[in-house]
């Protein structure tokens, strides 16, 4: 049962709780599907595969993308994140990524620096999150392969302008981790000319852990991180050539990708401006709220209308630690620490105590709201 007298405020780890479209989904595939997609013939595995499709669809159109078979499923965006990186960079390649990114971008970058030698450059953005993209422009070399930037940040939650850094980069290719922003703010692939998109499914789009997905615009060549079945070709030892199988290999998370159809759905329904306001709003009063609390820092530029719903505070002589501890006592659920991003605090002057992050999502209510600032408010002022 739902505990209706706790506060979760950890959407920006994974939305809770989830639209009933995602539980029905999910439950309608376990209880009346339950094939194996693209394995068999028979009417459960097409059914299943039919769901897979729909999914693939309602995401290219929710991303303006033409060809829903550029749109490969993942486990999460880690894994999205490394099939680019890893699949796209080779020996002494020059990449540039910026101060603010996630480990999911920084461990593999590190990797490759030590096992095939390529050249980073990472663009220090202030300590509000801004990037000045005529800094990327002067880090341009002849061998850059790729640009890589964190369009949301899930520590302070600003908003890169990623259609703007793709115009100052010219051909090279533009890799965009959207896993906070995907589901909350619009993402046109066409306009703002995305080379490949990263993200996750269980933040707000909604769907259960364990899915995440990857655009590949039509000219660019990974090397999979997977080789095996892929249900098509089966004739062949080796791996398929053509989209989606060639990076989707093994037996998918169906149940997963049903959860997320239920996902796109709600936000179809319910409309993605109405769901980016609603979320703008609701953050907007936490903001006004903890700003009003003289021991409250709060760290990013919270005045512009461009952010997300991901905002870090720290209460004066109080560990981050302490905060949650006793926030979670009273049933308020929320992220402490440094978030798997360690270079973001540093930029932003938190490392290595870290922040106490909330993040509300559409469910979140003004009662919630007012009930967290009380709690904080008692706490800072003891």
């Amino acid at each position: 049962m739902l505990d209706k007298n706790m506060i979760y405020f950890d959407n920006a780890a994974t939305s809770f709780p989830k639209p009933k479209e995602t539980i029905e989904q999910a439950n309608y595939f376990i209880q009346n599907i339950g094939g194996n997609p693209g394995r068999s013939g028979h009417a459960l595995s097409l059914e299943a595969a039919r769901m897979i499709f729909e999914a693939r669809e309602k995401l290219a159109n929710l991303l303006h993308i033409k060809d829903s078979e550029r749109v490969i499923f993942t486990q999460n965006g880690t894994e999205s994140l490394n099939l680019a990186i890893l699949g796209l960079l080779k020996e002494k390649d020059h990449v540039i990524t910026t101060s603010l990114e996630h480990n999911s971008v920084m461990r593999p970058l590190t990797f490759l620096q030590k096992e095939k030698h390529i050249d980073l450059s990472i663009v220090q953005c202030s300590k509000n999150g801004e990037l000045d993209i005529q800094r990327i422009k002067k880090m341009l070399k002849k061998n850059t392969k790729a640009v890589i930037i964190n369009h949301g940040s899930n520590v302070i939650g600003v908003v890169q302008p990623i259609g703007e850094i793709k115009k100052a980069i010219g051909d090279i290719t533009l890799i965009a981790d959207v896993c906070q922003t995907i589901g909350t703010i619009p993402i046109n692939i066409e306009k703002e000319h995305i080379d490949i998109l990263c993200f996750s499914c269980h933040k707000s789009l909604y769907s259960f852990q364990g899915v995440g997905a990857i655009y590949i615009k039509e000219g660019i060549e990974l090397t999979p991180l997977r080789f095996g079945g892929t249900g098509s070709k089966s004739e062949s030892i080796e791996q398929p050539s053509f989209l989606p199988d060639r990076y989707e290999s093994g037996t998918p998370n169906t149940p997963g990708i049903a959860s997320l159809l239920g996902g796109l759905t709600f936000i179809e329904n319910k409309g993605l401006t109405g769901i980016q306001n609603k979320k703008r709003k609701l953050t907007k009063k936490i903001v006004n709220g903890l700003s009003r609390i003289k021991e409250i820092i709060l760290y990013g530029n919270h005045e512009h209308e461009t952010g997300i719903p991901v905002i870090s505070f720290n209460i004066k002589d109080k560990l981050s630690s302490d905060v949650g501890y006793e926030l979670n006592k009273q049933k308020v659920y929320t992220r402490i620490g440094l978030h798997c991003s360690p270079m973001a605090h540093k930029t932003i002057g938190t490392f290595p105590q870290g922040t106490v992050r909330i993040s509300p999502g559409y469910f979140t209510t003004e009662k919630d709201i007012s009930k967290f600032l009380d709690a904080v408010r008692t706490m800072a002022e003891k």
